[in-house]
């Protein structure tokens, strides 16, 4: 079992640099930087908020793998794949990073593994640090989508709420574009909803 604190964030970050895009690598610095906020904000230790950040930087580790290696990658973790997500090449990095970090860097954390596996897709009864990395990925610095500053401010006052908006917004994305939706992202919302009721969301409305 690794521990995150023996690794060197600045050896990670090269090794991403030369793994992923520009773009792509500025965005996992602004993730991991804003998951550490988040963490702060929340009342997380200092394990914990290195923790959010090392679920930041690392969640999209593999988004620019080959197609092949990708699906290689995904298919092998023994993560708990849904029939959807096999249909759904959008949604394999997520799983493929989190059995990189798991088989690659021996980190066994399931917190982290999980927070990579469903930074995408959401599931759930997701952990705290889940759901900091999912929402972090949804509002970091380099998001520039219509409203999102308004989750930046709401993140930082609730984040069940957060969570339930992000997976609105993340549902009709998705269904603009014609794809396929998991399985975990329809049980993620049902079980966001449910945390307050329909009535509360109707009041707002």
């Amino acid at each position: 079992m690794a521990n995150i604190v023996n690794y060197d964030l600045k050896e990670l970050q090269t090794f991403l640099e030369g793994r992923l895009t520009r773009k792509r690598f500025q965005h996992s610095l602004n993730v991991a930087a804003e998951a550490k906020k988040l963490a702060e904000n929340y009342g997380a230790n200092n394990i914990d908020t290195e923790k959010a950040y090392f679920a930041g930087l690392m969640h999209d580790c593999c988004k620019e793998l080959p197609s092949n290696e990708l699906k290689n990658l995904a298919f092998s973790a023994n993560l708990n794949m849904d029939k959807t997500e096999i249909n759904a090449k959008s949604l394999w990095h997520g799983i493929a990073g989190a059995s990189f970090v798991r088989d690659n860097l021996h980190i066994s954390d399931s917190e982290i593994i999980n927070a990579i596996r469903f930074h995408t897709v959401g599931r759930a009864g997701m952990s705290l640090l889940e759901e900091i990395v999912y929402i972090a990925d949804m509002i970091s610095e380099d998001r520039t989508f219509d409203g999102v500053d308004k989750l930046r401010k709401m993140a930082y006052q609730d984040l069940k709420i957060t969570m339930f908006e992000c997976i609105k917004y993340s549902l009709n994305k998705v269904i603009n574009k014609n794809g396929f939706i998991s399985n975990y992202t329809f049980a993620s919302y049902n079980y966001y909803l449910s945390l307050f009721g329909e009535n509360f969301y109707n009041k707002k409305a």
